[in-house]
């Protein structure tokens, strides 16, 4: 695959980053005395293996933003890294509580995190009321961003296949540890220089055992399940649903519901189990998958195992046919992984069995 003449078409469709105005500096110097104390722990078990020294600690540029945090370019003993600072608000404890909760879980899960597809985490602070996040820093942004820069339905399917197992393979890790993202969307998807992605944001994350019901859940209405928009017990399938969404974006660059209200979207996924229309270019594979994946039935979406089976089978393929994508068509049936089709198909079951039956009464004949 071309990886350099993507990263490199990232690379130029990259602005320069802004620097910070006058009044975000002067927020930034007052939150410092917060953030430049050695004593910034919080007080749990094994704070002193990520707890971060902010002596060694260098902040740059602010580059994204978000309702009660923003991120900055930073450097941490000399590594290139991304610094989220969330703020708590003095005038509302209970939005500060949950804050600072929301933070010791991020940290907490985050920690014992360690694979390719998922963003590294380098160490954290809390000093309240700041609490700072400190993770690996990629260049080239959010996925969302890039597939903006795209014309539409222009991602080569290729791309668009490695970008998707990527992902998957990321998902696939996140819920054998028994982790639910909950948040999964093309904005908290980053890339990397090799255009390889990294699953990010684990704010609202939590363990399969302890979410319970999605009961004042703040997700995003786009890419939510509807069980989470219904605010019903939601399991590991809400993110298969969200990933179905993701791939239709690879495939068309836009992003979905754009001509409704997140509310509008929400209502017409719930009550008119309305989706994002899939393009007539999009190959039978991808749109079997992800037909699959945003089912309004979530015993109906394939498990992150299955999904990595299937996107692995369909590259492996990629590579012996380029137009493989363009005439495979999935079985209706069983489902069959294309290396497998002609062991899978049941209408040659008969023709086996008449075979055998044959060969059988041939030897008896010879004995």
């Amino acid at each position: 695959m071309k990886n350099f003449y993507w990263f490199k078409q990232i690379s130029n469709n990259v602005k320069s980053e802004r620097r910070l105005s006058l009044g975000e500096y002067k927020r930034a110097v007052s939150w410092s005395k917060y953030l430049v104390s050695s004593g910034a722990k919080i007080k749990e078990e094994g704070e002193e293996e990520w707890s971060a020294d902010m002596s060694q600690l260098l902040i740059g540029n602010k580059f994204a933003s978000g309702r009660h945090s923003r991120i900055y370019r930073g450097i941490y003993k000399q590594r290139d890294v991304a610094i989220k600072i969330i703020s708590q608000p003095e005038e509302d404890e209970n939005l500060a509580n949950f804050l600072e909760k929301q933070f010791i879980s991020e940290v907490a899960l985050l920690f014992h995190l360690r694979h390719p597809n998922i963003i590294t985490f380098v160490a954290a602070c809390k000093k309240p009321p700041v609490f700072c996040i400190i993770t690996e820093y990629l260049a080239g942004g959010s996925l969302r961003k890039y597939l903006h820069q795209q014309e539409p339905y222009s991602v080569p399917h290729d791309l668009a296949l490695k970008l998707a197992l990527d992902i998957a393979r990321g998902m696939q890790y996140l819920h054998s540890q028994g982790i639910l993202h909950r948040d999964l969307k093309s904005e908290n998807l980053l890339l990397g220089e090799d255009m390889c992605v990294k699953v990010a944001d684990f704010g609202i994350s939590c363990l399969e055992s302890q979410c319970g019901s999605a009961k004042g859940f703040t997700g995003t209405y786009r890419w939510m399940a509807p069980e989470m928009i219904k605010e019903k017990h939601h399991t590991k399938k809400v993110d298969v649903y969200s990933f179905g969404i993701v791939l239709w974006e690879l495939l068309t660059a836009l992003t979905p519901f754009d001509n409704m209200t997140p509310e509008q979207a929400a209502f017409a996924v719930c009550q008119k189990n309305a989706r994002p229309p899939l393009p007539s270019s999009c190959p039978p594979g991808f749109s079997h998958l992800i037909n699959r994946c945003w089912s309004s039935n979530p015993e109906k979406r394939p498990p992150f195992n299955e999904i990595v089976s299937i996107l692995e089978s369909y590259a492996e393929s990629l590579e012996e046919d380029p137009e493989f994508l363009k005439t495979y068509k999935p079985s209706s049936g069983r489902r069959c992984l294309p290396k497998c089709r002609f062991r899978c198909s049941t209408e040659l079951y008969p023709t086996y069995i008449y075979i055998y039956i044959y060969i059988y009464m041939y030897f008896l004949e010879l004995e």
